[in-house]
């Protein structure tokens, strides 16, 4: 399909600035009316995933993956959580490893490229027959793991799998890390690594002869943070190898099925390559909507608890493709 000539997306007023988009619905916005429920599941390799159910009793399925760092208790994921309820889906929402407010037990964490974890759920989920159908929403890296996961296996998707959406999706990794190093960003960048640290010093706790929290200050970029933890932990020779190899754009002509990919064009995280117009022009599984405003993961309406854009658009999107 073609790229989107021109999203229905427009910010509210006074709104329109990308850091404004990115960063209040992090702080302030409040999604109220959901109660999960948890299910824990094993993995192959003996760790566990927490999965976060909101179910209305209904016979089609939305799964949601966060972003880095981020949790199923996050604003964007409740806010879409609610809006899959209110248009007569159930909805889950996956922590990724380590996420869900108590450590995996393994070295290893989760990554822009794992989508081992997110074919061990769809396999779980799909063995009720409840689901007729099941769509994927995934928010930034979970995004990237989404388009990544339906590019890898092509054909071979499980058929349950309809469609998918993804917002604020750095499908070139290497770019959008040289991105956040722009001064611009480094407050963003600054609280990842914090974030990040936490867990490294939990891993370091747990296994001292594998993985060291020495000069950790000494870390200023995340393509650092790679070249040191990500990367050896998960099997990458480098950080350069980890983003060739875990990048979605190169798996984007092989999406199967009808999946939307939203980034805003004043997105501070991405990068040009981002914008995959010709990956979109080539494939017509894949659609590409750029809204000139939104910000990373923003998208916000006129109320800020209410419920955004890219929640209404997303649902939209799945309900056409059921």
């Amino acid at each position: 399909m073609p790229v989107v000539k021109e999203s229905t997306y427009k910010p509210p007023f006074l709104f329109a600035n990308p850091h404004l988009q990115t960063v209040i619905p992090t702080l302030f916005r409040k999604v109220n009316g959901i109660q999960y429920r948890r299910q824990r599941i094993d993995t192959p390799d003996g760790d566990f995933l927490d999965l976060d159910w909101s179910r209305i009793q209904e016979r089609v399925l939305g799964i949601v993956l966060h972003g880095l760092e981020g949790d199923s208790t996050r604003g964007y994921v409740m806010g879409m959580v609610r809006a899959l309820n209110r248009s007569g889906w159930d909805a889950l929402a996956l922590n990724f490893r380590g996420c869900s407010g108590e450590p995996n037990r393994l070295l290893r964490m989760y990554h822009s490229g794992d989508t081992a974890d997110l074919d061990v759920v769809i396999s779980t989920v799909a063995k009720d027959p409840i689901y007729e159908a099941i769509g994927l929403i995934g928010f930034s890296l979970g995004g990237n793991v989404i388009l990544k996961y339906l590019g890898e296996r092509g054909r071979d998707i499980n058929p349950s799998i309809k469609a998918a959406v993804t917002l604020s999706v750095p499908c070139d990794l290497k770019a959008c890390s040289q991105r956040l190093e722009e001064l611009r960003n480094r407050l963003y960048l600054k609280r990842f690594l914090k974030l990040l640290h936490a867990k490294i010093q939990h891993k370091t706790h747990c296994f001292p002869n594998s993985i060291s929290n020495d000069d950790y200050t000494s870390i200023h970029t995340l393509k650092e943070f790679d070249d040191r933890y990500t990367g050896p932990i998960h099997g990458f020779s480098s950080a350069d190898d980890y983003y060739a190899r875990a990048s979605s754009k190169q798996f984007l002509s092989s999406i199967p099925i009808p999946t939307l990919l939203i980034n805003a064009a004043d997105d501070p995280f991405l990068s040009d390559s981002c914008y995959p117009k010709q990956e979109a022009e080539k494939n017509p599984n894949l659609v590409l909507e750029i809204p000139r405003h939104g910000g990373h993961c923003g998208f916000m309406s006129s109320r800020l608890h209410g419920q955004y854009w890219s929640e209404t658009r997303s649902v939209s999107f799945l309900e056409q493709h059921r």
